[in-house]
């Protein structure tokens, strides 16, 4: 049985983005191995296209609806169970070093009157993870201060406001000018700082140094990189590692900006990002860095993992690699992330169990319909945990040790909610019905934007997604199924929090025995005579 965890996270790395799932092109050794060591999912799916949402599934083993931070910034509930309340009783100690986009429930806990600087405080305001390092990027001149890698740099000699953009997210014109990372027209430039003083090498540092320190108690190391998402700037020499002739083609197709989706004409047109990936000349400016950038976070994950041997505890450990959502780079002429496309909602998952019933596993792929939510009921059951009702995802062990599961998911789901995006204004959406949801089986994929007529993919015949089927009269059984299919997920019990399955179970007919006979006509009704009440017989009567 492992007796640690290393969750490693990317933000905003494709699922093919990797040598070890086909990528032509780049470099990525120290993954690639890692997934000769364990399972390779090739379906694996986040429960939204979005950094803060999607992460507090994977936090909470839940779908988004049930913990309801729906978007960037959304708090989560002070009353949601989250990774830490679920180790900790297993004596598995959690442990941060990186991102997570966790934004604390300030007025629940000052309703419950929980101290944010109480250790309940602390956890529940960092999603129960003990904090070595945080950094969730995107620092603005407002609010620069507050970032724990900013004072790193800072405490570097890299001054001024904002090291986080100016140094570290920046590079710098002949004459030494800083040059925003904001614009991607000097994405080809390295930033300013020097290697080992950037988010991925800090982040990494803190973890080494967490290993070296942590001593015997079991721990779950969220090793998170901010990277490769944006701004789109490495440090040297990671920044020209690639070039234009190692950017793949786009998956897009003309058809597709002929009458589109009216939602996805927004998204296609009303976003930036979208404009600007639609250009040839910026797909091949910036995907080289961000190639670069992936590269960077594979060398130091073959530095951790060689830490890990080292210290004998590679045997010990389950060793997690997986991001948090895609990036559209110009497929399907959009930019970002936040809709459901391949390139977006799909990730990488790769899963090493150190243990012996996982060696007939050892470099195999998995092409099970998997889910974001399924990492913390693996985790549980990993360390010896019992899976719990609360927890909707499911635990990945028996496809690591080679054991066919008592029934698994035919499909997967993911929802998003775009009330504070500024393309809203273009549509006839309210804060509340700003929605967007989908069901996917292994052929089918349905888009379901409220308001708005669904989308309909046929991964099987179409796996490039360029033929949108939601209005083709020759579909409409299909879409019909495939609603009724998302119905039913979306009226699951998922809201039972406090009473488990087995509970209630065991609690069937005790509303029959316990002396209320309410409606009962005369004695006959009982099936039971035991049960029928009798005159209490008082002493000396």
């Amino acid at each position: 049985m492992p007796k640690n965890i290393l969750f490693i996270m990317c933000d905003q790395l494709r699922w093919d983005y990797l040598g070890c799932y086909g990528h032509p092109s780049i470099d990525t050794p120290n993954i690639d191995a890692l997934a000769a060591r364990g399972v390779r999912f090739t379906r694996a799916y986040v429960q939204s296209p979005v950094c803060g949402p999607s992460r507090m599934s994977f936090y909470t083993g839940r779908y988004v609806s049930s913990h309801g931070s729906t978007m960037n910034g959304a708090p989560l509930n002070v009353n949601e169970r989250n990774i830490g309340d679920y180790l900790r009783p297993l004596g598995v100690r959690p442990v941060l070093c990186g991102k997570t986009h966790m934004a604390a429930d300030r007025e629940g806990m000052a309703r419950l009157g929980v101290d944010p600087h109480s250790t309940i405080g602390a956890a529940v305001a960092e999603c129960g993870f003990d904090v070595v390092f945080r950094d969730d990027g995107v620092h603005t001149e407002a609010n620069w201060q507050t970032g724990t890698y900013n004072r790193a740099l800072a405490a570097r000699g890299y001054g001024g406001a904002n090291p986080w953009h100016w140094w570290a997210n920046s590079a710098e014109d002949a004459d030494g000018t800083p040059l925003s990372g904001w614009l991607m027209k000097d994405a080809e430039k390295p930033a300013r700082i020097d290697e080992d003083a950037s988010e991925t090498a800090v982040t990494t540092q803190h973890a080494r140094d967490f290993i070296a320190e942590a001593g015997d108690q079991p721990w779950c190391l969220h090793l998170s990189y901010i990277k490769p998402h944006w701004p789109y700037v490495a440090p040297a020499p990671y920044h020209a590692m690639y070039s234009a002739e190692d950017v793949v083609a786009p998956i897009r197709h003309d058809d597709e900006r002929v009458d589109p989706h009216p939602l996805l004409r927004l998204f296609m047109t009303e976003r930036k990002a979208s404009r600007s990936f639609a250009r040839d000349d910026v797909r091949r400016h910036v995907i080289p860095v961000y190639m670069g950038l992936i590269k960077q976070i594979d060398d130091h994950i073959g530095v951790v993992l060689a830490d890990l041997e080292r210290r004998g505890l590679l045997n010990d450990t389950l060793v997690v690699f997986t991001s948090d959502h895609g990036d559209y780079l110009g497929d399907h002429w959009l930019g970002e992330k936040d809709f459901f496309h391949e390139p977006c909602v799909r990730i990488p998952l790769i899963v090493a169990d150190p243990s012996a019933a996982a060696d007939g596993t050892r470099g195999t792929t998995c092409d099970a319909l998997v889910e974001g939510i399924d990492l913390l009921p693996t985790f549980v059951e990993a360390v010896g945990g019992e899976m719990v009702d609360r927890l909707e995802g499911r635990s990945l062990m028996p496809h690591l040790r080679g054991a066919e599961p008592q029934s698994w998911r035919d499909a997967v789901f993911s929802e998003y909610d775009y009330g504070a995006m500024g393309l809203r204004r273009f549509t006839d959406r309210n804060s509340d019905d700003a929605l967007i949801f989908m069901a996917m089986t292994k052929r089918w994929k349905y888009i379901a934007p409220l308001g708005f007529r669904p989308l309909l993919f046929d991964l099987e015949n179409d796996p490039s997604e360029f033929r949108d089927l939601g209005d083709d009269p020759a579909h409409a059984e299909i879409r019909a199924e495939m609603r009724e299919r998302l119905l039913a997920w979306a009226l699951r019990s998922h809201q039972r929090t406090t009473v488990s399955r087995r509970s209630v179970d065991e609690a069937v007919g005790e509303d029959e025995n316990r002396g209320f006979p309410v409606g009962y006509w005369d004695e006959t009704d009982f099936d039971d005579p035991a049960n029928i009440p009798r005159p209490h017989q008082v002493e000396g009567s």
